[in-house]
């Protein structure tokens, strides 16, 4: 199953050998926490659909990828209300369509059955990461429990799948870094252009990864250049053959829309609703952005018929000219109210950080005239402080339904628990550890371009993506000191 065994690293021109374990997928005792994930979500999703139907899995934004990728899948054209998708990429909107034929509850279930999977990613990158099977194990099991990845496994949302394949990218990296294989960088690549075309918010971080790998491999020069070389070619083509089709069916020359209609719609609302204060949702209006037109169609706003009473004169532009306008507005009034943008930003850390996520599951379960949207009460700890924060924090949810408050208080706790074991794992590694601190920087670069684009609503769901790697850090935190390093 496992052993020890000299590789001559012919790759990088050299003839040292490191020792590399190879890793089989039958391992004892990783059924298990398999199994056990797989039950927990299919009794989660089982629930959600008894309470309330299908109905209760699509209050996100699931409409907007299923258009494109219904037709793609069965008309060969990513296209959504008659003209080409811009907002959404059809890494996911294609995974989507096919596994919702059946019906929005068999997506659901593919997104259970692909988190269950993800368990063993997790095991297989801690293994890679601190090279001890009892961390690997470990990690394995507190992702099964980890309330924010059981919570979004059942609904059909990007994030599993995202989360799933950055977790094959690093892992594919380390073993990289460990072996000097080119070929694993590679297969690394293709799997991070994957990730790309599923939520765009990967879109830079090859760049920052190739740069991460010239600085580890800065002393050898065969591999200094080569390295960061082979992780762009198997990546950029990629991205850029899309960009080239967007520009050439619309003229509209970004990888993907969602960007600029955030920067609009969210960034661009927020910070003059700060300076003039006055409602976020009255801002949006304002600037003809229906609230919660993403989750009732294709999501692209500036085709609404909203958008187009609030800016008349664009009626006979072509997307590309309306989204150079949003993304130019924008721009002008970040320019104009930096100070105000930074401040937005680190008052949505918080939210991305610890906010619990368990109201993903109470809204199907609560009537939405009975809650209260507090992503963004949460996003202010900062400027409301604990006290006012947590009196805030009580009221979200009536007194109907104390159970909510219960779980939301639980959830919390076990955040905060799995964040002090994670810091106690991190300066356990030790500096040498470069796998280490690539996954770290992986980490970091997610939650920091969440927060610089999607301000002041990103929330819980932006977390998703590094939770694998604060369970393996927990893990690793839990276990005795002499365990790690072998």
């Amino acid at each position: 199953m496992s052993g020890t065994l000299p590789v001559i690293n012919l790759e990088s021109g050299g003839s040292a050998a490191k020792p590399i374990r190879k890793v089989g997928l039958c391992v004892p005792g990783l059924a298990w926490p398999i199994i056990t994930a797989l039950v927990i979500r299919l009794t989660l999703l089982g629930a959600l659909l008894f309470q309330g139907g299908s109905s209760a899995l699509t209050k996100n934004d699931a409409a907007s990828y299923m258009e494109p990728g219904r037709n793609l899948l069965l008309h060969g054209s990513f296209t959504a209300d008659g003209v080409p998708d811009l907002l959404r990429t059809p890494g996911y909107a294609l995974f989507l369509a096919i596994t919702s034929l059946p019906g929005i509850p068999a997506a659901a279930a593919a997104n259970v059955i692909l988190s269950a999977c993800s368990v063993m990613l997790v095991w297989k990158l801690a293994l890679a990461l601190f090279h001890d099977d009892r961390i690997a194990i470990s990690a394995a099991w507190i992702f099964v429990f980890e309330p924010l990845s059981v919570i979004h496994s059942v609904f059909p949302l990007s994030e599993t799948l995202f989360t799933a394949l950055i977790l094959v990218t690093v892992e594919r990296v380390i073993e990289f870094l460990r072996g000097r294989r080119l070929r694993v960088l590679f297969a690394a690549g293709l799997c991070l252009a994957a990730a790309t075309f599923v939520r765009p918010i990967a879109y830079y971080l090859p760049v920052t990864l190739a740069f991460g790998l010239f600085l580890v491999l800065a002393r050898e020069r065969g591999l200094r250049w080569k390295a960061p070389a082979v992780l762009l070619i198997s990546v950029l083509p990629f991205l850029a053959g899309w960009q080239i089709r967007n520009w050439s069916e619309t003229g509209y020359g970004g990888f993907a829309s969602i960007s600029d209609v955030n920067l609009y719609s969210y960034v661009a609302a927020d910070v003059p609703a700060r300076v003039e204060h006055r409602n976020l949702f009255a801002v949006r209006r304002d600037l003809g952005m229906e609230v919660g037109a993403i989750h009732s169609g294709s999501g692209q706003s500036y085709l609404s018929q909203a958008y187009l009473a609030r800016h008349p004169e664009q009626v006979g532009w072509p997307q590309s000219r309306r989204l150079a306008f949003m993304h130019s507005e924008a721009v002008q009034v970040i320019r104009a109210h930096s100070e105000v943008y930074l401040g937005s930003i680190f008052r949505t850390l918080p939210g991305i950080l610890f906010s619990s996520g368990a109201g993903f599951v109470d809204h199907p379960l609560i009537p939405e005239d009975s809650v209260r949207d507090a992503r963004f009460i949460h996003g202010d700890l900062l400027s409301l402080g604990p006290a006012r924060w947590w009196a805030e924090f009580v009221k979200e949810y009536p007194e109907d339904y104390p159970w909510a408050m219960a779980e939301r208080v639980a959830f919390t706790a076990i955040l905060l628990g799995l964040s002090a074991f994670a810091i106690r794992g991190v300066f356990r590694s030790g500096k040498g550890n470069t796998g280490l601190w690539l996954l770290l920087g992986t980490c970091l670069y997610l939650i920091a371009v969440s927060a610089a684009g999607a301000a002041p609503i990103a929330d819980s769901r932006f977390r998703q993506p590094v939770m694998p790697a604060v369970c393996i850090l927990a893990a690793a935190g839990i276990q005795r000191k002499k365990t790690l390093g072998r």
